[in-house]
């Protein structure tokens, strides 16, 4: 059985909604060129090059061999590690 939301929070919810919650920003650890492994996702356990780094989306793209080619690969900050 659900438990309602006094309405206090639902107006709270609603202004974060209309006047846009500010986001956390990710601490960028990543710089192009640097060896990382994917730690999630389907191409788990790859290595791979960082080509690109979007600090203010949290993502970066990865160039990982796959069947021998170089392919990028847009993944986030937490789907990748520090080789």
């Amino acid at each position: 059985r659900p438990t309602p939301i006094p309405e206090e929070q639902v107006k709270a919810i609603i202004q974060q909604v209309v006047t846009g919650a500010e986001r956390p920003k990710h601490k960028v650890m990543f710089t192009y060129g640097e060896n990382v492994r994917v730690i999630d996702g389907p191409f788990s356990n790859f290595t791979g090059v960082v080509a690109d780094v979007k600090p203010d989306k949290g993502r970066l793209k990865v160039m990982v061999s796959i069947f021998g080619r170089p392919t990028p690969v847009d993944l986030e900050f937490l789907q990748v590690e520090r080789v």
